[in-house]
């Protein structure tokens, strides 16, 4: 039988023998095949880049990249960078050029209704004169027309001495018209000592009918002062309009109610 393994005996005086050395690992260059060691970065023969790293991502879909900026990419070390000898155009440029020109084209034949709109709506406000007035009633010499006739010193004055809450005065346009403000004139003059001479409106009902038929009210407070009285009362493609006092000022004592103008500003349609 065989017996147990024997294993070699060092000679006296000689150092132990050191056990064999591990293989060294290398890394073969893609390029030339030249055996590199494992811990070089480039080619020993040709500098090519051993580890390139993880392969690149792939490119986004064409129609993200429209309007999408990439930066430039540093070449890879070793590599000799290209030249580029054609660009290829952003298109963000011909679609935004396209898109105004298309912008400008639709948009010309409604250009001047569009500068006639804010004209409208921005510009100044200019008088606005009626074509024809009537009142509820009339004093002798105080007809609806001098409340309409761009003077202060003459004045309307109902046939009714008293209150005279319910009397109105009403006006036509001989176009429609967009009204935008109201001035009155309260009382028999814009002087203040012919102004407490007769009654004067307190509150007044302001009623604008449209060539349509639709109707526009608005309510105002005047104060007890002489002079205009500035107010905004808005109505679209006005042709009628009526004030009706509800609250008179001084009334009483053989007093008439008195409006010494009203005037109205706004813009022809």
């Amino acid at each position: 039988m065989p017996g147990p393994e024997a294993h070699p005996v060092p000679s006296p005086g000689l150092p132990p023998t050191p056990p064999p050395a591990p293989p060294v690992a290398t890394v073969r260059c893609p390029n030339c095949r030249t055996e590199n060691a494992a811990d070089r970065t480039l080619c020993i023969h040709c500098a090519l880049l051993l580890d390139p790293g993880p392969a690149p991502e792939l490119p986004p879909p064409w129609w993200r990249r429209i309007f999408r900026r990439h930066p430039r990419r540093a070449p890879l070390a070793g590599a000799r960078p290209r030249r580029r000898l054609w660009r290829r155009p952003s298109l963000a440029l011909p679609l935004t050029l396209i898109l105004v020109a298309a912008l400008v084209w639709f948009g010309l034949p409604h250009l001047s209704g569009l500068l006639g709109f804010a004209k409208k709506e921005t510009g100044s406000p200019e008088s606005v004169p009626p074509s024809a007035f009537r009142s509820s009633s009339r004093a002798p010499g105080h007809p609806a027309g001098a409340a309409f006739d761009g003077f202060n010193n003459r004045y309307w004055a109902p046939k009714n001495v008293g209150a005279g809450v319910g009397e109105y005065l009403e006006c036509d346009f001989d176009q429609p018209v967009r009204v935008m403000k109201l001035i009155v004139f309260p009382g028999t003059s814009a002087k203040a000592d012919e102004f407490l001479t007769q009654a004067r409106p307190e509150k007044i009902t302001v009623v604008l009918t449209s060539a349509d038929g639709r109707k526009v009210s608005k309510r105002i407070r005047l104060k007890d002062q002489a002079g205009p009285q500035t107010f905004d009362v808005v109505g679209a493609e006005t042709v009628r309009a009526r004030l009706t006092t509800d609250e008179v000022y001084g009334a009483g004592n053989g007093r008439r109610l008195a409006i010494a103008e009203i005037e109205f500003f706004g813009r022809r349609s």
